[in-house]
């Protein structure tokens, strides 16, 4: 009985001995050096240190895929961008013409100034697409949303329907404005100066098409409270617009836009602009 065990436990020890031999003499394929080794996404350093101690340590970091190179797609979608930003116009207006005073009788450039900074652009884009034309470098983004200018005039002036005639009331207003809402479909020809990353830097240029689906002037005073006139007033239905945008990365743009004509259908010749900032994934 005790040579049985004597011989089971010398068996015990050779194949101990062996398992030991075999895994510091054999190195698995994964391993990227003499102390480490990868396994999927970890990463097992050991060092050792030549010391009295002879002391040794072992580090295991994990390595995550969105750490790595960003690889775009040929097609990429943003949803929900949104913008803020001031508008104003242009007013080339000739208020001594028979035109314009058909129009504003009596008017001058003077009634139609603008408060800046109440003045105010707000859009919303349901979605934005960027498809790669060349190397992701350069691109076409489009979308669709909704353009919402808000101009706030200075003065008391007021439009009155059937037909439209612009005149200045009597009534002291704190608040007046003309409103227009669009649907919007921009155009751009995007160049992306990091295409690897997913904030990257760079600009677009292009046009918008947009159609007027809802116009109102809103004014208010303290007799008469808050007041709204829903109406054409003569406006151009259609809006296009030449617009560009500085991306800056990590969520933020600058745009901007300047229309090609005038809105108004008559009378007036006041092209309108726009400047901002855009938020939005890129």
């Amino acid at each position: 009985m005790n040579r049985v065990l004597l011989l089971t436990a010398g068996l015990c020890i050779a194949i101990f001995t062996q398992a030991q031999t075999d895994t510091t003499s054999k190195r698995d394929s994964s391993q990227t050096g003499d102390d480490t080794l990868r396994v999927g996404n970890l990463l097992i350093i050991r060092n050792g240190r030549q010391d009295r101690t002879t002391d040794s340590y072992m580090r295991i970091t994990s390595r995550h895929p969105y750490r790595d190179k960003y690889e775009p797609r040929n097609i990429t979608t943003s949803w929900g961008i949104l913008d803020l930003g001031f508008t104003n116009y242009n007013d080339r207006t000739v208020y001594t013409s028979t035109a314009a005073q058909q129009f504003a009788p009596g008017g001058s450039k003077d009634w139609f100034k603008l408060n800046n900074g109440k003045s105010v652009d707000v859009n919303i884009w349901i979605f934005m697409q960027r498809m790669n034309l060349i190397k992701h470098v350069v691109n076409l983004k489009y979308g669709v949303g909704i353009e919402l200018n808000n101009y706030r005039y200075e003065d008391n002036i007021r439009f009155l329907t059937n037909p439209t005639r612009v005149i200045m009331d009597t009534i002291n207003y704190s608040k007046n404005k003309l409103a227009e809402d669009f649907v919007t479909v921009p155009l751009m020809l995007n160049f992306n100066f990091t295409p690897h990353r997913r904030h990257p830097f760079g600009l677009s240029a292009g046009a918008s098409f947009g159609y007027r689906y809802s116009s109102r002037e809103k004014f208010k005073s303290n007799g008469d409270g808050k007041q709204k006139t829903y109406n054409d007033f003569d406006l151009d239905p259609w809006k296009i617009s030449y617009i560009g945008e500085l991306q800056l990365g990590y969520w933020v743009s600058l745009y901007g836009s300047y229309a090609t004509k005038t809105i108004w259908n008559r009378g007036l010749d006041q092209i309108p602009y726009t400047i901002g900032l855009r938020f939005g994934n890129w």
